[in-house]
């Protein structure tokens, strides 16, 4: 598998990286997937001390800690769990996040973590005190770089703008362009892209007509509008699978997207997926079945 330059980094990621958020919480379920991941070459692995409560961490650092020296592995901090309740609370304080990543770091069976994510953001946060607790990390050598994972346009131009952050997680796909309109914003900031949503919870595979009748709405489409596009992409290839990874990938601001996968046998398609080859005549004309949406709100010109 290709890898990819990470922003101003000197992290190197493959192109198809493994969102772990939808691993089971067994141990041998998990380990099933994360196999097949390493096997496959992704080197890149993304968790967050969010999920499950921190379950998925400690899964990830069971799996994966005898192949750390060849893997980039990414998580998340900002959101607290509230003690007894389902719920949590955002806390991006630099007394929240250094504790966190402690937790983190624990839970992983790690020396230190790759890349650091602010997993959120508001305007009304204090982002120099966010920032100084990355840098002050990276200074300790607890993490090697530190990013964002949000869809505001306002708060990844202000933590880019006012931090070394190499690296926006955002949900794009065919099916989501809305961040395109930013793409340049970005990468003038010295950051890539990670992609989050790049199969649009299963649209975007041989299965989307099924999925779409089961959706509400996707993005900025209605109903009816998602099933028509879904159906128009359909008509055009018989694997859209691949033509999902291949668009998310053709943009050279997108250093890894990210696949969500239950089993194994659910991430094998994706890497048969990536392997086979697509036709780039073919994604501009898929590209011309979708809309190009834009943010309706956080927007940089409101």
């Amino acid at each position: 598998m290709k890898l990819r330059k990470l922003g101003a980094s000197e992290l190197y990621v493959s192109e198809l990286g493994l969102g772990c958020m939808s691993l089971p919480t067994e141990l041998e379920a998990a380990r099933s997937v994360l196999a097949v991941a390493v096997e496959g070459g992704i080197n890149y692995f993304d968790t967050a001390d969010l999920y499950d409560k921190g379950i998925n961490e400690e899964l990830v650092g069971k799996v994966l800690k005898e192949k750390r020296q060849d893997l980039v592995i990414a998580t998340k901090a900002g959101n607290k769990w509230t003690a007894g309740q389902d719920g949590w609370t955002w806390d991006p304080s630099k007394e929240h996040i250094m504790h966190a990543v402690k937790e983190s770091v624990r839970r992983l069976q790690l020396d230190y973590i790759d890349l650091y994510q602010l997993h959120g953001g508001t305007m009304e946060d204090s982002v120099d005190e966010t920032i100084e607790a990355f840098e002050l990390l990276k200074k300790e050598g607890v993490i090697r770089e530190y990013g964002i994972s949000s869809i505001r346009p306002t708060v990844i131009e202000r933590f880019l703008k006012n931090s070394n952050a190499v690296s926006v997680m955002m949900q794009y796909s065919i099916l989501d362009r809305r961040p395109e309109e930013y793409f340049s914003m970005i990468e003038q900031l010295g950051a890539s892209v990670v992609t989050r949503g790049t199969l649009a919870k299963g649209l975007l595979t041989n299965e989307g007509n099924k999925r779409a009748t089961k959706v509400d709405a996707f993005a900025s489409y209605t109903q009816d509008e998602l099933q028509q596009t879904v159906q128009a992409l359909l008509k055009q290839t018989d694997n859209l699978h691949a033509y999902a990874l291949a668009f998310a990938l053709k943009q050279p601001i997108v250093a890894s997207a990210l696949i969500g996968s239950r089993t194994a046998e659910q991430l094998q398609q994706s890497l048969d997926a990536y392997h086979t080859a697509t036709d780039p005549q073919l994604v501009k004309q898929l590209m011309q079945a979708t809309t190009q949406h834009r943010y309706e709100q956080h927007r940089l010109d409101n």
